[in-house]
């Protein structure tokens, strides 16, 4: 537990009746990127808002600890060891780039000379010296996403929470937000990520936990959840009935698709899996037109586990942590 930068024993909120956040388990290593995802309405915000103080913890929780300190008795040491930045943007458009880290050294109750110098580095680090001088609301959604980072930066923070933060954001600047991102976990920096885009996670994240219904559905590796759920397979398609005939004589239990001449085998998408049904094919003197493979991805494990509907198919060890 030593190792931790964040533990949370079963973490509750509720709002009335309604059960936010019903017992959760959270452990982060230190230096570590760990994604928590979850539809909208799953209580991610809520989860980074007691881990960063802004909300008590409910009734019946468990004992948490951020950056080694008790979040109940130690509120302040926790908020000294931590960054947050939320899903709304904290920089304020009417002042400069500067100016909106002066302020956040202020708030640091850093010396004058040491936060010019930590805006200073901070602004060239993230490639926003050429418009520190103009105002914050001439900036773009990228700009203003890395000024932010850089403003929770100021205090130095070992463990910063990013609540959604490429939301809204183009492409290239969601991949410069990225490598932003690994580059603070390469210096040590622990970084709690909640994010709707599965790429991103599968990207970036250590370990990922998926919340739905207030519990944590499932948790692992990126690899070790896209094993919990069924559906790998290669797909062979064909030009020419004949040769779509003999294949499906060939590979017998190929699921078939008679209007575009297209066989489905199921895989896990190995290469001895792969190279089996080639063989089949080389045997028989038959070459398919085009050959796909397909492998769950994170979109398939959020789907299963996030829709009432697909729950049912997942199978029982995905209520669990993998090991």
């Amino acid at each position: 537990m030593t190792d931790l930068a964040i533990a949370a024993s079963g973490l509750r909120k509720s709002y009335g009746t309604k059960t936010v956040l019903d017992g959760i388990d959270i452990a982060v290593p230190a230096g570590t990127v760990f994604a928590l995802l979850g539809p909208n309405g799953a209580g991610k915000t809520t989860a980074v808002n007691i881990l960063s103080t802004l909300i008590s913890p409910g009734a019946g929780s468990g004992p948490v600890r951020v950056g080694g300190h008790d979040l109940v008795a130690a509120p302040q040491a926790v908020r000294g060891s931590i960054g947050v930045t939320g899903q709304f943007s904290a920089v304020d458009g009417l002042i400069t780039g500067t100016e909106n880290m002066l302020l956040m050294a202020d708030l640091h109750r850093l010396p004058k000379a040491e936060g010019r110098r930590a805006a200073a580095e901070l602004l060239e680090r993230f490639d926003l010296v050429e418009a520190a001088d103009k105002p914050a609301s001439t900036y773009s959604g990228g700009m203003k996403r890395r000024l932010d980072i850089a403003m929770t930066l100021v205090g130095d923070p070992r463990i910063i929470f990013l609540d959604e933060p490429t939301t809204g954001l183009d492409p290239r600047s969601r991949h410069t937000m990225w490598q932003i991102i690994r580059g603070l976990v390469a210096g040590g920096v622990t970084v709690f990520l909640t994010t709707q885009y599965l790429e991103e996670a599968d990207q970036l994240a250590d370990r990922i936990a998926v919340l739905h219904g207030g519990r944590i559905a499932a948790e692992g590796t990126a690899a070790e959840l896209k094993r919990l759920v069924p559906g790998g397979h290669v797909l062979l398609r064909f030009s020419e009935p004949q040769a779509y005939e003999a294949a499906a004589a060939a590979l017998r239990g190929a699921g078939r698709d008679d209007e575009s001449l297209s066989l489905q085998i199921a895989s896990g998408g190995s290469q001895r899996e792969l190279r089996a049904v080639l063989d089949e094919l080389d045997a028989a003197g038959i070459e398919a037109d085009e050959l796909t493979v397909h492998t769950p991805d994170l979109d398939d494990v959020f789907f299963a586990l996030t829709d009432p509907a697909d729950l049912a198919a997942v199978p029982h060890q995905t209520k669990e942590t993998v090991r």
